[in-house]
């Protein structure tokens, strides 16, 4: 019996049990994208000392405390803190007086608060401080190790490495990180109809389509952090289909992608082929539209995803399946489509007792609630409207019409940013 979405969801996770690809150390700078290992832990602190968080004076809390305009404090300025400066030769505050500090400077020792430059006269040899709110509290000061404890685990094992990770990591000297290697993908897809770009003229003539998946589908898996290799299109024989996907894994990969060949055509041989090869399938089907047609398994031990040949159905399915496996693969610990709560603006049938996955624009209602709208036409050949789209919307199976107003669940595509207006 087909599965569910989450049940084949599931199933397709599954298929990563056990199989997270090999580590290896890589300079900090090729390592955007990819998971950690490892668990990083920092050798310093961050901020390294105490530092200021205003422009000001650095002075002892005792001696600015009560100070208004009517009952103002003058103390003593004894040098300068600039940013970048040695704390260990700046000399101590002693009582009475007061240092010249920058944003980001050392706190001299004897030192426990900043007072705002607007808060004084900004005086040079003498300064008068009018207002003593500034030493409450905080009082500007950063302490020493306020982001990051030295000997502290900075990031867990899994977490994948994003811009502000690499200057975490800068920050602290890891000039190196562990890491898991991106997974090996090779896409087979199968299909006497198509062509490459490169016979543009056939289609032209009539005669042929071009294989618009394979140009999206490995981008797509490139943005999960593959390593994507696309084999020649395969021409429509159980022979030339089987040949392929045993070429494929002479060669090497952590996971076998197929498009095309997996419904119940005359010649759809995908099934065929796997089983020529010793491979075993897990599932063959899903309760969903678009992309039923869907199954995974193993052949010779690495693991294999079936995608429908339909342009929709393939990058619908690589979102909701192919994307999240090579995350796990990879060995990132965030992998499953993230899931929201919209409301819904048009209208749309959905007749069958299937989950539904349209192709729908996410905005920002009046009330702050995602709201969502039909990206266009929902036919499963009109890949334009994947295109315009940012999310999928999920139509359960016991709804027959979805109509304006109505909640639903999105799933954010992985690979689009969730631009609001």
């Amino acid at each position: 019996m087909p599965l569910s979405f989450d049940e084949a969801l599931d199933a397709i996770l599954l298929q990563a049990d056990g199989r997270t690809t090999s580590t290896e150390h890589i300079a900090l700078g090729q390592s955007l994208g990819r998971a950690l290992s490892a668990p990083v832990r920092s050798g310093v602190a961050l901020p390294p000392w105490d530092n200021a968080g205003m422009d000001g004076y650095a002075v002892k809390r005792a001696d600015v405390m009560g100070a208004t305009r009517d009952v103002p404090r003058v103390l003593t300025v004894r040098g300068v803190s600039a940013a970048g400066a040695d704390a260990t030769t700046l000399p101590p505050v002693q009582p009475g007086t007061a240092m010249r500090i920058m944003t980001g400077a050392p706190v001299p020792s004897g030192a426990d608060a900043v007072i705002r430059i607007e808060d004084t006269d900004e005086g040079i040899d003498l300064v008068t401080v009018y207002d003593d709110r500034d030493a409450n509290g905080r009082a500007n000061v950063r302490p020493r190790g306020e982001d990051v404890a030295a000997g502290s685990e900075l990031f867990a094992r899994g977490t994948t490495i994003g811009a502000s990770h690499l200057g975490v990591l800068a920050s602290i000297g890891a000039h190196a990180v562990p890491v898991y290697r991106a997974p090996r993908v090779t896409i087979v897809s199968s299909g006497d109809e198509l062509v490459m770009l490169d016979r543009f003229d056939e289609v032209e003539a009539g005669r042929r389509i071009v294989s618009s998946s394979s140009y999206a589908l490995p981008a797509l898996l490139r943005t999960a952090g593959a390593d994507v290799r696309t084999l020649p299109l395969v021409p429509d024989t159980l022979g030339a289909l089987t040949e392929a996907l045993a070429g494929a894994l002479d060669d090497g990969c952590d996971l076998l992608i197929t498009t095309g060949g997996v419904s119940v055509g005359a010649h759809d041989y995908t099934r065929d082929a796997l089983a020529a090869l010793g491979g075993r399938q897990t599932f063959w089907r899903a309760r969903i539209r678009p992309g039923g047609p869907i199954g995974t398994g193993t052949v010779r031990d690495v693991p294999w995803l079936g995608l429908p040949g339909n342009p929709v159905s393939t990058m619908v399915t690589g979102s909701l399946f192919a994307w999240p496996l090579i995350r796990l693969l990879g060995g990132h610990a965030g992998h499953r489509p993230l899931r929201m709560p919209v409301r819904f603006l048009d209208s749309a049938e959905t007749p069958a007792a299937l989950t539904y996955f349209l192709r729908v624009i996410l905005s920002v209602g009046p009330d702050g609630m995602p709201e969502a709208r039909l990206a266009g036409a929902q036919g499963s050949n009109l890949l334009r409207t994947m295109a315009l789209a940012n999310a999928l919307l999920m139509i359960p199976p016991d709804v027959s019409r979805a109509e304006a107003g109505m909640h639903f669940t999105a799933i954010l595509l992985p690979d689009v940013p969730l631009m609001t207006t």
